[in-house]
This record gives structure tokens, C-alpha cells and sequence, in this order.
């Protein structure tokens, strides 16, 4: 009697030392899935300003195969303006883990520049329209313009380092630049504006004036004085301004501002201040 006890007490523990063992390998593989094996979207840098977005995206196809095509952006904006912004962009069909750089359209300056964006939600969906899956990503609005402004990896960068196919890594579009005096990423400084009255280059400037033969060009542009100088809604400070003429601009949190007692005797330089804004809101009258 004593012995049948003692072999069905060894028969129960084995049995719950089993189950517990089973629950605690499913709680491993699960966590490892979470950590490792979620799907990862990393914003990366535009070889170019204005509208393009960049990004790579990372996920388990073998376990959710899709033909990805479409990117999404959402802006959740109940307290600015305005309250809602979407922008959808179809790309080549992707079926494994790529990067790739998209036009936009001037729905994401929009989104960007949207009043209120400190307070608004960002969701970003990468979809296949073909097999109905959506991978969804949320994020509040400063995280992701942060992401957008001080993004330092570039696609290539991407695809070397997570070694992807290359025939699979979209091409980045050709087109013309809209802003193609925007320099790669200054160490310590990011992305910064390659004109000469930029301090960062003007010894780059000064040297290629001294070394090179002098272009053919036309006589020297006279400089001119401003009457006024203003900015309307929509800033998403990126900086470039104020890299330009500090002396006039000042970028704050949200939105730039012109300095008291501004001087306004350099209209060259305001010019170029107003050219570089991507979304341009820096407006002035010229005097006289």
C-alpha cells in the first residue's frame, strides 16, 4: 500500500515538474519572440530634404510572408491643427526585410508642420495591399520628428549593416533635389546648409576661391535691405535659419521667432534664410 502511494506521489510530481517545465520554455520562446523577433521599422536619413522619407523595415517573413508595398503615415491631432493628416505612398513590392527612400508629397511637409504636433500621435503603418497584413507602429509626435531630423543612417548604411540583398533594397528616386545645397551630417552638428555665409564652411568656401580658376558667372548680385521680415504658421524648426543669420532668427521648441531689433540690412542672406526653409513659412518685403 505504502509503496503504490509512493510511486503515484513520483508519478505527480514528474507530471507537474513536466508542465511546469513545458509552461516555462513557452514563457522563454515567447519572450525571445517579443525581444528578438517583432517586426522593427527604423527611420533613417534622406539623401534628400523636402518630402523624402527614408526607413528599413525588419521582420520574420518565413512566419508572416507579404508581399509589402505601401507605407501610411497618420497624424492623431485633436488639439492642433490640423486635427488629422494621412499620407500613403505605394513602393516596389517588397517580400523580406528592405529599406527604402520615398517621395511623400507635400502632405508630409503638412504633417510635419502641423500646429500642436507636440501633442499629436504619429502612427505609422507598413502594408501589404495584396494580402491584406498591416504592421503598425505608434509614436508620440516629438519622437518621431526627432527620429525624422536627427536620423544619421542612411539606406545603404542599412542594408550593409543588417546585410540585406541589395537587389531587394529599393533605389533611392531620381529626381531633383529640392534643396541641393543641404551638406551630409556635420559631426556634433547634424545635417547643415553647404553655403558661405555658413561659419561651419566658410574656410571650405574661402579655399575653393583661392585654388580654382574662377568660374564664368555673371557680375555680383548687389546686396538690399528688408522692410520687413515674418513667419507664418507651419516652422518645424529644423534650424536652417537660424544656422544662416542668427542674428535674425531664433529657433525655440515649437516654432522660430525674428529677434528683437533684428537687423535687416543683409537682403542677401535673408534671401538665402528664406530659400533653405523647407516648408516655407519666412516671408519679408524688400525695402524701397
Amino acid at each position: 500500500m505504502s509503496t503504490s502511494l509512493i510511486a503515484m506521489g513520483v508519478a505527480v510530481f514528474m507530471v507537474i515538474n513536466l508542465v511546469v517545465g513545458l509552461a516555462a520554455l513557452s514563457l522563454l520562446f515567447g519572450t525571445f519572440e517579443t525581444l528578438f523577433g517583432k517586426p522593427k521599422i527604423t527611420l533613417l536619413r534622406s539623401s534628400k530634404s523636402g518630402n523624402m522619407f527614408a526607413f528599413g523595415f525588419k521582420w520574420n517573413s518565413a512566419k508572416e510572408p507579404a508581399a509589402l508595398d505601401t507605407i501610411r503615415l497618420r497624424l492623431f491631432n485633436p488639439f492642433g491643427t490640423p486635427t488629422q493628416v494621412e499620407v500613403s505612398k505605394p513602393f516596389e513590392a517588397k517580400k523580406s526585410s528592405f529599406a527604402t527612400e520615398i517621395d511623400m508629397g507635400p502632405g508630409f511637409i503638412d504633417l510635419l508642420g502641423a500646429k500642436g504636433f507636440d501633442n499629436a500621435l504619429i502612427q505609422i503603418e507598413v502594408v501589404s495591399s495584396k494580402d491584406g497584413v498591416v504592421f503598425q507602429f505608434d509614436m508620440k509626435g516629438p519622437k518621431f520628428k526627432k527620429l525624422v531630423f536627427d536620423a544619421n543612417q542612411t539606406v545603404a548604411e542599412f542594408v550593409n549593416k543588417n546585410n540585406l540583398d541589395v537587389k531587394k533594397a529599393s533605389k533611392s528616386p531620381i529626381d531633383i533635389p529640392i534643396r541641393s545645397f543641404i551638406a551630409d551630417t556635420v559631426p556634433g552638428r547634424g545635417p547643415q546648409l553647404k553655403l558661405a555665409t555658413n561659419p561651419i564652411f566658410a574656410g571650405e568656401f574661402a579655399g575653393a576661391t583661392a585654388g580654382a580658376a574662377p568660374a564664368a558667372s555673371g557680375p555680383a548680385v548687389a546686396n538690399f535691405k528688408i522692410a520687413k521680415v515674418w513667419i507664418e504658421p507651419g516652422c518645424i524648426v529644423c534650424n536652417a535659419c537660424e544656422d544662416i543669420y542668427k542674428d535674425v532668427f531664433e529657433v525655440l521648441a515649437d516654432t522660430c521667432i525674428i529677434r528683437p531689433n533684428a537687423p535687416l540690412d543683409d537682403g542677401l542672406r535673408m534671401q538665402e534664410a528664406a530659400e533653405a526653409c523647407p516648408v516655407e513659412v519666412i516671408k519679408y518685403t524688400i525695402a524701397g
